[in-house]
This record gives structure tokens, C-alpha cells and sequence, in this order.
């Protein structure tokens, strides 16, 4: 018999090569190499595909209503982050921790849109039993939901091109293998053949296909970053599992808006949508705190209030910690000099932990001037005014610049009770907002004046 060859395949690019190295010749990445079996190359597997292209001129090409005729999920906060609902033809991954709800919330809008549309639950991990015993557990109407046990894309593509489903949800990506390749399912080929295989079958019969994807002990997709490329929206599972809230976010989205954050609860009944997650990031004191600023987000098109905390304390050893959680910890460094240079205020011998409440990640500079207020707030052990917003960027020349969607972020902090808000002077709105006392400044030592 013939000894198979054995290629390394990096599992963040795909690249291969004949020996193990401990950095990927392709992408520089550090341990990434896996040991597969070396797929022979097939002669007609693509030639069918290759001989139905034609040239076409842009102009004549019939886009017809795909992108106004979305299929709400009846989920609220699941069609937000989708942009307002599932798009015919349309690629989703989801991906998120082991135990998380990824499983969870797909059933629940399945059951949902199989009242209108054909849908099919293909199942890789569980078998038809347990998905079954999760849907009586969640008391949900499955009636019209068919159910797939099989992990063989030959399989799958054959039922799905004899019932012809209108959604489809594939759990997980991972469990599929492909006949034509001889690697084990899970390998770098068989995830990346299967998500082309699956994505090619939804464009060309206007299919909505959601595959559910793994994701590796530093929080990324597992499999080759080719398969985030490949599909049309990628949504990431967000939060604590010892928590009982989630959050879905929008990290790619070619129907609708990216960075878009959906907020749900885990409940003995499913995954319920929170209406109002600005509650969720903001702690209840009976009395004002110091080193607490609330900030005004911006997660995709919806204002957010989320709470900053910090702690400044003296360090007892040589070199002063820099701690953030929910925020960048090269930024806090930044914003720490910042502050003594231009505003006079040192922190070297001092240790600075900085937290998002909630346990919301925030990567938007407009959390800048926020950050710093805390902190200040905290070291001089002074609270902040009560009822007061913040939010700007700050450059390192001690200028507050301004952020996206000002008036948006002031209305919603109004609408929730907020009396003061302290902002960039190019955010002010040109007509005063009805309930809020608007503080502009563009200098950072304007700003933590009024806590010296």
C-alpha cells in the first residue's frame, strides 16, 4: 500500500507546508502548524462549477428585492445584530465558548421561522434525542422543524437538494468531513471545504445557511481565518457562562451594520432579549462613588450606557500595575501619560485598575475621556457630579476630538434620566437637548477641572 504523505496546515491562514516549523511561513503566527494528511488534488471537482460562468455586464445584472425581503427570525435582538433579519442566499457563523447558547438560540429561531419557511436543523455534535429533550425543555413549537443527524457533506447536500429547505442550520462546521479529502473532520481542509461546499449551494439556490463554529482558547474562530472570509456574517457569543446575560455581537456583517451588539438572558425557557441593556452596565450606589464615570457607548446604531470603574491605589512594589478589563491595556498606558503631561496629574507610583461594568468589551476611543475621569475621580477621591455622562476621544496632545453620533448617545442618555453630560466642543448640538446640562470642552485639563 501506498504510504500517505503528511502535510503541517496552519489553522489560522490554511497554509501548508512539508515540516513542521514553529512559526507559519504565511502569516508569521506562532504555533500554529497541525500535522494532516496530504490531500490529492481531484481532477473534476470543481469543473460542473467552472463551466456555468459566464461574463456578464454589471449593469444588467438582475439584483431583484434580496436585500429588502429579510426573514425576521422573531427574535428581536437576533435580528438586530443581523441587521434587521436572515437575507436569502445569506452565509451566517456563529461562533462562542462551549455551553454559551450558541445551540440554544438557533433552535429557538428555527421553531420560529419554520412557521413560514421550510427549515432543517442539521446536528453534528447531539443527536436527534437530546435536540428533541432541549426543545421540550424549552417548551418550543417544533412542529414544522425537520431534523438531520449526519456529519457527511456528501449526505447533507443530496437531502438538501431533495426536501430544498429555505434555512438551514449546520452544528457545528467542525463535525463535517468531506469524502473527497482523507483528513479527519475538524482538520484545516475538511472545515475550509466544507464551509465552500455549503456556501456554494447557498448562493446558487438562494438558501440561508447558519453554521455554527468552535472557538479556540484565546476567543478566536478555530479553523483557518479563510472561513470568516468565505461567509457573509460573523457573530460572536459574548460574555460569562457563570453569568446569566449574553451578548451577541456583529464582528462582520455584508447585510447590515458591523459592531452591531445584541443583549440576551438566559433563562430556564431559552435566550430572551433584554430591551433595555443600559441597565445591565450600570451599578446601583445609594450614594455617589469616586472613581465611577459613566460613559455613552456606541455599539453599532444603538447608544449604550455602560459604567467605568477604576481603582487607583499606591504601589507597593517597583513597578506599578496597568489593569483594564472590558478595555485596551496598551491605550490605558497611553492615556495615563497623557494625563500627566498635559493635566499635571502623575500616576507612576501608582496602580491603576480600570473596569467595564457588565463585563461589556468596549474598543472605541470615545471611552478615552471617561477612562480618565474615573481615574482621576479615584485618585483624588473625589465622586463625580451625579447624574452626569461622559464620553470623547483624547489625543496625545491633550485635545478631546470628537466622536460619531453625538446627538444620538446625549438623547438616550437623557432619555434615561441624565441630567449632565461633559463632551467634546465639536459634538455640541446646535440646539440645546431638552433635560441635560451640556459641558463642552476641548482640553483635557478643561475637563478634570472641576475634580482637582
Amino acid at each position: 500500500m501506498k504510504k500517505q504523505k503528511s502535510v503541517y496546515a496552519c489553522t489560522e491562514c490554511g497554509g501548508e507546508a512539508l515540516k513542521w516549523q514553529g512559526q507559519c511561513p504565511h502569516c508569521q503566527a506562532w504555533n500554529t502548524l497541525v500535522e494532516s494528511i496530504a490531500e490529492q488534488t481531484g481532477t473534476n471537482r470543481y469543473s460542473a462549477i467552472a463551466g456555468n460562468a459566464r461574463l456578464q455586464n454589471l449593469s444588467e445584472v438582475e439584483v431583484g428585492a434580496r436585500e429588502q425581503s429579510r426573514h425576521p427570525t422573531g427574535i428581536g435582538e437576533f435580528d438586530r445584530v443581523l441587521g434587521g433579519g436572515l437575507v436569502r442566499g445569506a452565509v451566517v457563523l456563529l461562533g462562542g465558548d462551549p455551553g454559551i447558547g450558541k445551540s440554544t438560540l438557533l433552535l429557538q429561531a428555527l421553531c420560529k421561522v419554520s412557521d413560514t419557511r421550510r427549515a432543517l436543523y442539521v446536528s453534528g455534535e447531539e443527536s436527534a434525542q437530546q435536540i428533541a429533550l432541549r426543545a421540550t425543555r424549552l417548551a418550543l413549537n417544533a412542529n414544522s422543524v425537520q431534523l438531520l443527524a449526519e456529519i457527511q457533506l456528501e449526505r447533507i447536500l443530496a437531502m438538501l437538494a431533495a426536501h430544498k429547505p429555505e434555512v438551514v442550520v449546520i452544528d457545528s462546521i467542525q463535525t463535517l468531513y468531506s469524502e473527497a479529502l482523507a483528513s479527519a473532520p475538524g482538520s484545516v481542509a475538511q472545515v475550509r471545504e466544507c464551509a465552500a461546499q455549503l456556501t456554494r449551494y447557498a448562493k446558487s439556490n438562494d438558501v440561508i445557511v447558519i453554521l455554527v463554529g468552535h472557538v479556540t482558547k484565546e476567543g478566536t474562530l478555530a479553523g483557518p481565518r479563510v472561513l470568516e472570509h468565505i461567509v457573509d456574517t460573523v457573530l460572536y457569543f459574548e460574555g460569562d457562562t457563570h453569568s446569566s446575560f449574553r451578548l451577541v455581537r456583529a464582528v462582520k456583517n455584508r447585510f447590515g451594520a458591523a459592531n452591531e451588539l445584541g443583549v440576551f438572558a438566559m433563562t430556564d425557557k431559552g435566550l430572551k432579549g433584554v430591551s433595555n441593556p443600559s441597565a445591565l452596565f450600570l451599578s446601583q450606589h445609594d450614594t455617589q462613588v469616586a472613581g465611577s464615570c459613566v460613559l455613552v457607548t456606541q455599539e453599532g446604531t444603538r447608544p449604550l450606557l455602560v459604567e467605568i470603574q477604576a481603582l487607583v491605589d499606591e504601589a507597593h512594589a517597583p513597578n506599578p500595575r496597568r489593569l483594564s478589563v472590558g478595555l485596551e491595556q496598551n491605550r490605558l498606558a497611553l492615556l495615563l501619560a497623557v494625563l500627566h503631561r498635559h493635566a499635571g496629574i502623575a500616576c507612576f507610583d501608582q496602580d491603576v485598575f480600570v473596569n467595564a461594568v457588565g463585563g461589556v468589551r468596549i474598543s472605541e476611543p470615545a471611552a478615552d475621556l471617561a477612562v480618565l475621569l474615573a481615574i482621576v475621580s479615584s485618585l483624588k477621591n473625589k465622586p463625580l457630579p451625579e447624574k452626569m455622562v461622559v464620553f470623547g476621544e483624547v489625543g496625545l496632545a491633550g485635545e478631546v476630538r470628537p466622536v460619531q453620533r453625538g446627538q444620538e448617545r446625549l438623547k438616550e442618555a437623557a432619555k434615561l434620566g441624565f441630567t449632565r453630560a461633559i463632551i467634546p466642543k465639536a459634538n455640541q448640538p446646535k440646539h440645546a437637548i431638552e433635560g441635560i446640562e451640556i459641558t463642552a470642552v476641548d482640553r483635557i485639563e478643561q475637563a478634570v477641572a472641576g475634580i482637582r
